[in-house]
């Protein structure tokens, strides 16, 4: 009911200074976020009137000049900040600690980020951890600090979870958590036409920020739903909005069959279904065969991550990917095979872009509006030439979607030079003793740098 009346309010303009999304349920609170967004600020003012900061590398400074700082062109302007640990305190630690330890092999990307903002409210010094010195904690002082944790097991996840952090330049968050000064920014009032949307998966209710955005804000709460028949039910509700959105069904077989291999659990599923969406392309049916042929193949899921993770120049995702391809035994000349694909792909997109054969890529643009506007052009263009796999124009257009989106992440130069550092790694598989997985991880590591284009 209390997101029914938010909802029912935007759509009358009455909009909240701020709104907070928090739980466990990810997916839920990212499509509330996006309808949220929808409805208050159309596509078209987005690239100036929207803007993301990620939770755990958010500056509070940075955040208070957006807050502050009205739109440029006079119109409604949107901080989102995903993630946000402003609402964590030392009585999350417990939390935090079982989420390093559930995700440290299969999601090491979400460990690190447990961890940096661990550290961070536990008060441990990066420094002194270093180097074996997580050992010197005692039992006694890690009870005091971490409450509700017996800590005998973290000699198997804090040094490795210290040494990835390590290896991707990671450290905590330096300077002091300025949670008072949004709350003071928050009080007093944001700059006509601002509205702040924070989400978040735990909070500490008592915090005095808490309080504050419930008072002058709206607060949606989004728990794991529990059981298979409720998890069923919140799955077929959530699914078929999006199968009505693409004009798709789903035949009882299929929705079994999907239920099967996902347990029923909303992301994985709805992750699931995206896919089949793309992969059945125009068919408005998807089928029991479709099912089995897109969902649960964990090799190709690993190279799509991989391929998406490097397109979007998201480190930890690329990282976690590789390891999981070769931990399934995927060769690395294979490994260099998708990687050198998808870096053609993204240049042959930018090369395109360029010379303004089709429309520049438009920030946060959907699947739907590229199918309108770039892919006939596309089309047009594909009709003069001789098409082959290595081509651009041969893909899935939900292929080509993605290179189209993310080739504005790179530079023409750089695209071109990542081609050569991959010949040189080709190489130094075939002529060297350097073990492959360093050789990718080298790679990935300096092609996802956030630094330049």
């Amino acid at each position: 009911m209390a997101m029914e009346k938010i909802f029912t309010d935007l759509k009358k303009g009455v909009v909240a200074p701020c709104y907070l999304l928090y739980g466990e349920e990810e997916y839920q609170i990212g499509a509330t976020l996006d309808k949220i967004l929808d409805i208050i600020l159309p596509a078209a003012d987005r690239d100036f009137g929207l803007f993301y900061l990620e939770g755990e590398n958010a500056d509070a400074d940075s955040l208070v000049n957006y807050l502050l700082t009205p739109s440029l062109l006079g119109a409604r302007k949107m901080v989102v900040v995903k993630n946000t640990t402003i609402f964590q305190s030392r009585e999350n630690l417990a939390d935090l600690i079982q989420k390093i330890r559930d995700n440290i092999d299969e999601n090491p990307a979400q460990a690190a980020k447990s961890f940096l903002t661990f550290l961070k409210l536990a008060g441990f010094s990066w420094e002194d951890l270093q180097d074996d010195g997580w050992k010197k904690i005692t039992d006694e002082e890690w009870h005091r600090i971490v409450e509700g944790d017996a800590g005998e097991d973290r000699a198997k996840w804090l040094p490795r979870v210290l040494a990835l952090s390590s290896s991707l330049g990671l450290s905590p968050e330096s300077g002091a958590d300025n949670t008072e000064k949004l709350g003071e920014i928050l009080q007093k009032g944001l700059a006509a036409g601002n509205c702040l949307i924070l989400t978040a998966d735990a909070i500490d209710k008592r915090k005095k920020i808490f309080k504050i955005i419930t008072a002058i804000g709206e607060v949606l709460y989004f728990g794991k739903v529990r059981g298979e028949a409720g998890q069923k039910e919140n799955l077929i509700k959530e699914a078929q909005k999006l199968l009505e959105n693409y004009g798709k069904k789903l035949t009882e077989a299929a929705w079994i069959a999907l239920g099967q291999k996902t347990g029923w659990e909303l992301r994985r599923s709805m992750t699931e279904l995206e896919k089949l969406i793309f992969f059945v392309g125009e068919n408005p049916l998807i089928e029991e065969n479709d099912v089995e042929d897109v969902v649960g193949k964990t090799r190709e899921d690993s190279i799509f991550a991989l391929t998406a993770a490097l397109s979007e120049k998201n480190q930890l995702a690329a990282l976690s990917a590789l390891k999981a391809l070769l931990d399934q035994g995927l060769h690395h000349l294979m490994i260099l095979t998708m990687l050198v694909r998808e870096i053609r792909f993204l240049l042959q997109a930018r090369i395109l872009v360029d010379a303004g054969k089709i429309p520049a890529v438009k920030k946060y643009a959907e699947y739907g509006w590229f199918q309108k506007n770039v892919y006939p052009r596309l089309n047009e263009i594909a009709q003069s030439m001789t098409k082959f796999d290595g081509l651009l124009f041969s893909q899935h257009p939900f292929v080509i979607y993605n290179a189209w989106r993310n080739c504005v992440n790179f530079s023409y130069p750089r695209l071109v030079n990542f081609l050569g550092t991959l010949l040189e790694v080709d190489r130094a598989f075939k002529s060297t003793a350097a073990e492959p997985q360093f050789l990718l991880e080298n790679f990935l590591i300096k092609a996802c740098a956030q630094e330049g284009n």
